[in-house]
């Protein structure tokens, strides 16, 4: 690595497990950094050891509440007001994704929001995962790498040895990336047609594609109440597949997540460590396996550093 801006890598609260992974694939130490809060909840983040001429990289999943946001925007404000060479967000997980535009009246653009608010404190860069919508990239006019989880996904699936496997789309939303799956492993995809009688709750759900003696992987990019998840896997196994897996990007798995999942035709849920808080609610279920996202972007943050190009992460074919 060149000396001319060294790198330094730091973690916001919600992300700190996550970011000690990815820098020691670095092989780096973690910089130290500490938050003064105030009786009222207020909190101020500090650097405690100089970023001055700096690369800085700010490791944090924008998850709720929004002070994950918050702390990460005053973490940029602080690197820049302290003289850094340049400052990269490295969201894991980008909050606020799934607004990313007016699909009813008098509603906010909250990802177009995000990206101005990072702009504004100073955001150099930015880099995540599987985003919600891929066009979120242009509602930022700095450099977005985005990267995604598929390439620790593929690996893991080819160790399964399912005999008869399928990938399948959640919904019509998800058939791009069940295709992209698909056509790297070589095998029939599904796609289930959803209708919704408002957000989080589903009205009925159907599949389109060849199920039955089928061993099914659903992929998609997060599970939340895992409600969608849940009632295709069930379908699915209604209609005569043998087996039904799924893995997702983000595991945010809110409200009763884990006790659907435990209870669903599911045999197995693959998410990655994108948001770090939600350990502990998946430690509780035995179906969910957790691989770690931190040798990707440790891959990425090391390429961006030495002006390598990231193109061949994009490309490269894991079978």
């Amino acid at each position: 690595m060149h000396d001319e801006h060294r790198m330094e890598i730091f973690a916001c609260r919600n992300s700190e497990p996550l970011a000690r992974k990815i820098a020691e694939k670095l092989g780096v130490e973690l910089g130290k950094s500490s938050l003064l809060t105030f009786s009222d909840g207020e909190f101020q983040p500090a650097y405690d050891e100089s970023v001055r001429g700096a690369s800085v990289y700010i490791v944090q999943s924008t998850n709720p509440p929004v002070e994950n946001l918050f702390e990460l925007l005053l973490m940029i404000d602080a690197a820049k007001r302290a003289s850094a060479h340049k400052v990269i967000a490295v969201m894991p997980y980008f909050g606020w994704a799934r607004q990313d535009r007016k699909d009813r009246p008098r509603v906010p653009i909250g990802a177009k929001l995000v990206a101005n608010l990072l702009t504004a404190a100073g955001c150099d860069r930015v880099m995540s995962c599987d985003l919600h919508a891929d066009q979120i990239q242009g509602f930022f006019d700095v450099p977005v790498d985005h990267v995604y989880a598929q390439s620790i996904f593929l690996p893991y699936i080819k160790k399964l040895h399912l005999k008869n496997l399928s990938i399948a789309a959640p919904d019509m939303g998800g058939a791009k990336k069940a295709n992209s799956y698909a056509k790297k492993i070589g095998c029939p995809m599904i796609i289930c047609h959803k209708t919704r009688a408002k957000a989080n709750v589903i009205e009925s759900i159907t599949a389109i594609g060849e199920v039955k003696d089928r061993d099914i992987v659903i992929v998609d990019d997060m599970i939340d109440t895992a409600g969608t998840l849940c009632a295709a896997s069930n379908v699915l196994m209604e209609m005569g597949a043998a087996s039904v897996r799924a893995c997702a990007s983000h595991g945010v798995l809110s409200g009763k997540a884990i006790e659907n999942i435990e209870n669903s035709a599911l045999k197995e849920v693959i998410i990655t460590d994108t948001i770090p808080s939600a350990y502990a609610k998946a430690e509780t279920c035995k179906k969910i396996s957790v691989l770690s996202i931190a040798p990707l972007f440790a891959e990425v943050i090391n390429n961006v550093y030495n002006n390598i190009s990231i193109g061949p992460i994009f490309q490269r074919d894991n079978f």
